[in-house]
């Protein structure tokens, strides 16, 4: 298995929809990835739409975590969610990134889980649980 090259890193998205489509379009999932394993092409976004090539939509909620990116994805119709990403950016400005800080350096030690996502036959990424999910369990 060849995990990322420093000069040949994926697109944080690109890893998100390829375990999306890997995990067969789960209701939801939450997971971490190394910042250092992806370009962060989804900088200053905190909670948006993200839909699949199959029409499938989900509401993607996303902070930084060092020295992670936290992804939570609940598979929901499209919505507006310009106020919701706003609130949340308003958020982490207020409290200078503190709560995420602790929350990726907590993570390092409750991680218990990992998996790789095939992002393209040359590139494979891993990413963190807290826990291994029950694949298309809704809850």
């Amino acid at each position: 298995m060849r995990i990322t090259s420093l000069l040949l890193k994926p697109k944080a998205s690109e890893v998100l929809t390829a375990y999306l489509k890997q995990c067969n379009e789960p209701p939801w999932t939450s997971y971490f990835v190394k910042l250092k394993d992806v370009q962060n092409d989804q900088y200053g976004r905190s909670h948006f739409n993200w839909t699949l090539d199959t029409g499938t939509n989900y509401h993607i909620l996303r902070t930084g975590c060092y020295p992670y990116l936290k992804y939570h994805c609940s598979k929901r119709e499209y919505q507006d969610l310009t106020i919701e990403d706003k609130f949340f950016r308003f958020l982490k400005i207020v409290n200078f990134g503190l709560p995420m800080l602790f929350y990726g350096l907590a993570a390092i030690r409750l991680i218990s889980h990992t998996e790789v996502v095939d992002v393209n036959e040359k590139t494979k990424v891993p990413i963190y649980f807290l826990y291994e999910e029950d694949k298309g369990s809704r809850f």
